[in-house]
């Protein structure tokens, strides 16, 4: 397996809010096919920003068979495309957050307990995060857009320099063939996105 330390993202800080965001200022990760490493057949890039109040978040996903029926909060979206944030605050393995977007702009947040290696052990769908805002932009260039906005309040730590988590970003995508690829930042080298050793570090800079 690789190394880990390999994958950190400098989340940069922003002073603008939700629409007046300078993206091309924040760094960039792309997501590599999660067994392989390998480059993916559709594109996804990441970008992540934040300031004291809010963490911001935003997925560009080449699409170009979007597969997305759900409607429900705290559906399966998993079975079909879907944009996936793990947040690991505590770094411990056993205990993190999951939300995942669907191109419908559908939204599944968990809090999910794991046995540290790669078994969940409790998922808490009761569970969600407050004053959550997404919202997804679907073009007919073939690209989907998905923001997202999380609130500092449902987060352990202020949001601040030098903070540190351990998270990981994932996409599953349903080609036309019925293929499903699944892709990630830093590759767990299975079909399982549960694997928190994994997990690359964000570190959060000015």
């Amino acid at each position: 397996m690789m190394d880990k330390e390999y994958y950190v993202y400098l989340c940069k800080q922003v002073e603008a809010g939700w629409n007046s965001i300078d993206w091309d200022r924040c760094e960039v990760l792309q997501l590599c096919d999660t067994v392989t490493g390998l480059p993916p057949k559709e594109s996804t890039e990441v970008r992540v920003c934040w300031n004291k109040d809010y963490l911001y978040v935003r997925f560009l996903c080449e699409d170009q068979n979007i597969v997305s029926d759900y409607t429900k909060r705290d559906d399966p979206l998993y079975e079909q495309d879907v944009v996936e944030f793990f947040i690991d605050e505590e770094g411990k393995g056993t205990h993190y957050l999951e939300l995942e977007v669907s191109p419908r702009n559908v939204v599944f947040d968990a809090l999910i307990e794991n046995d540290g290696v790669e078994t969940i052990t409790g998922t808490n769908k009761a569970w969600c995060f407050n004053d959550l805002i997404t919202s997804v932009d679907t073009t007919n260039e073939g690209y989907v857009t998905t923001f997202i906005r999380i609130p500092a309040s449902n987060f352990i730590h202020p949001l601040q320099e030098g903070l540190r988590w351990k998270v990981n970003f994932y996409r599953i995508d349903e080609d036309v063939e019925g293929i499903r690829e699944y892709q990630a930042w830093s590759p767990t080298e299975k079909v399982n996105f549960h694997i928190p050793s994994t997990f690359g570090t964000m570190i959060f800079s000015v």
